[in-house]
């Protein structure tokens, strides 16, 4: 039976901690980049300077976003807003129920100019269930998730070595970690990055 998973439970496996615990495994290139310039804040207190959310409203060049606590955020992507959408991408891939992570300058009228947008980004510790032709099943939590391989885009860490495009080493039964972009209202995602044990 196919069980769509939560938003709010699959955004949160992506949270910064988990991130920054990935670069531990080797490069994550762009998709790690948002954990890499922490600011000092007080412990308890929101980062000013981060937002994450849905995106319930784009007009022109602003995200309307409403966060998993509900706040509203006015996010504005400009020239120089570098976006994630399992690969660099362009603004114009952004899409309305899309969620995001977002980090950049708190103006002041409240709105956040973005320097970085990741979205749909996850960050899964899972189980391979099964393995398929272009698809990995995992169990994440006991969840079931879908990982699709996109061609000439999904790689493979294996030990901690260079990426490479091969994942004919995964085996069902091992706990791997991965980085992809969630298919909104879903419980599947396209992988970018699986780390794992050879």
């Amino acid at each position: 039976m196919n069980q769509t998973l939560d938003r709010r439970r699959l955004l949160a496996t992506a949270a910064l901690g988990g991130v920054v615990g990935a670069t531990a495994l080797g490069s994550l290139a762009p998709e790690a980049a948002f954990a890499a310039e922490a600011t000092a804040v007080e412990p308890g207190m929101p980062d000013p300077n981060f937002a994450e959310g849905r995106i319930s409203k784009i007009s022109g060049n602003m995200l309307l976003v409403t966060g998993s606590d509900t706040v509203l955020h006015s996010i504005r992507i400009t020239g120089g807003t570098s976006i994630w959408k399992l690969q660099p991408t362009t603004f114009d891939q952004v899409a309305v129920g899309d969620g995001l992570y977002a980090r950049g300058v708190r103006l002041p009228d409240g709105t956040l100019a973005a320097d970085a947008v990741w979205v749909n980004i996850v960050n899964l510790h899972a189980h391979i269930a099964s393995v398929g032709r272009n698809v990995l099943h995992l169990d994440h939590k006991g969840q079931h998730i879908v990982g699709h391989v996109v061609p000439r885009l999904s790689a493979a860490v294996y030990n901690g070595t260079p990426a490479v495009s091969d994942l004919s080493l995964l085996r069902v039964g091992r706990h791997v970690q991965v980085l992809g972009a969630w298919h909104p209202d879903t419980n599947e995602i396209d992988i970018a990055t699986v780390y794992a044990a050879a």
